[in-house]
């Protein structure tokens, strides 16, 4: 037994694979885990983000959208409208395009249906804040069309709401004259146009004589009341008819129309109209007859008020031209009409046998 060697059992502890890569599996995980939080977080940004937001991280991350971007930094990540022409690369010859402001409006005022070509002033204050060519840009040419379109359609409102104030007067002298024809109202290329006419029986004064009764003096203030809500100058003509003063007189119908122009202006300044926004004031003799058949019929007496039409040309041009550089801002001006409106005598001249 003492001759056999002894056998010795040795057990090796053999380094595993893991005794030099046994950490990369954590790391992997680790990528894993940060990517399903992110993919996760992504999901629960989609959910909670509104649709212009999506479109302005969308824009954001848009490679092309740097030669868009604005020195405002209105098309930021969330918040801005770009006032940048789309199609940049366009010829020079582009008509210049401008950003219109936005105007808020009630929720269901917004979703009702409305006519688009109608003129009412509140639909074509909605078109000059549309989001034309989906960033609220038009161009100084279509500006300048709506401008004079709503300016029409303020028009139309203060005509109702002179003939509706007349309606509801209480003096008995007005409603007369109103009734015998003493009041018309259109819209003539000059602008809106509020004429008081002498019929056969209502007169606005006495023959030859530029001192007005009392119930011109009254028709007149219901004028004012309105005129007075809109912001455009004023142009103020004396009529007459064809019958001549007596031979040798020095005074005419010229003087005569005149003196009753600058009598029917103190009467609307006395009423509130300032004094500035007179721009003419015009003795018409008998030159422009209404009743051009009959020069001396009584209609062709008459006082005649123009509310004159803006040009737009030139502040569509400008805010064009502003427009190139930065974003123009509107601002309220004699041209932004309001869209809704709320409800010392000179010496007697000598008689003559008309007029």
């Amino acid at each position: 037994m003492d001759n056999h060697a002894s056998i010795v059992i040795k057990k090796v502890k053999k380094g595993g694979h893991g005794g030099h890569h046994g950490g990369a599996w954590k790391v992997a995980y680790a990528d894993f885990v940060t990517a399903m939080m992110a993919f996760f977080l992504l999901l629960w940004l989609l959910n909670a983000t509104t649709e212009e937001q999506k479109m302005g991280i969308s824009n954001y991350f848009d490679p092309t959208a740097i030669s868009r971007s604005t020195r405002s930094g209105s098309g930021g990540v969330l918040g801005g409208t770009s006032i940048t022409v789309p199609g940049a690369l366009k010829s020079a010859s582009s008509p210049p395009m401008i950003s219109t402001p936005q105007v808020a409006r009630p929720q269901a005022e917004r979703t009702e249906s409305t006519d688009p070509d109608s003129d009412d002033p509140e639909n074509i204050e909605s078109r000059l804040g549309s989001e034309d060519d989906a960033e609220g840009l038009i161009s100084a040419e279509d500006l300048e069309k709506l401008l004079e379109e709503r300016e029409a359609a303020q028009f139309q409102a203060a005509e109702k709401m002179l003939r509706k104030a007349i309606e509801e007067s209480d003096d008995p002298e007005i409603q007369k004259m109103v009734e015998d024809g003493g009041l018309q109202i259109d819209q003539s290329p000059e602008g809106l146009r509020i004429q008081l006419l002498d019929q056969e029986k209502t007169a606005l004064f006495p023959l030859g004589s530029a001192d007005m009764f009392e119930q011109t003096q009254k028709l007149l203030a219901k004028v004012s009341e309105i005129i007075a809500k809109l912001p455009n100058k004023i142009k103020i003509s004396g009529h007459t008819d064809s019958r001549p003063f007596p031979p040798g007189a020095t005074y005419t119908n010229w003087e005569l129309s005149a003196d009753r122009a600058l009598s029917s202006r103190r009467a609307l300044i006395s009423n509130g109209i300032p004094q500035e926004r007179v721009a003419q004031v015009v003795g018409m003799a008998d030159t422009d007859p209404i009743e051009p058949n009959d020069p001396s019929a009584p209609s062709n007496r008459r006082i005649s008020i123009v509310l004159l039409r803006t040009d737009f040309s030139d502040q569509a041009a400008s805010a064009a031209a502003a427009g190139r550089q930065q974003e123009p801002a509107v601002q309220p001006t004699e041209t932004t009409l309001p869209t809704v409106l709320p409800d010392n005598g000179s010496a007697l001249p000598p008689v003559r046998s008309g007029g």
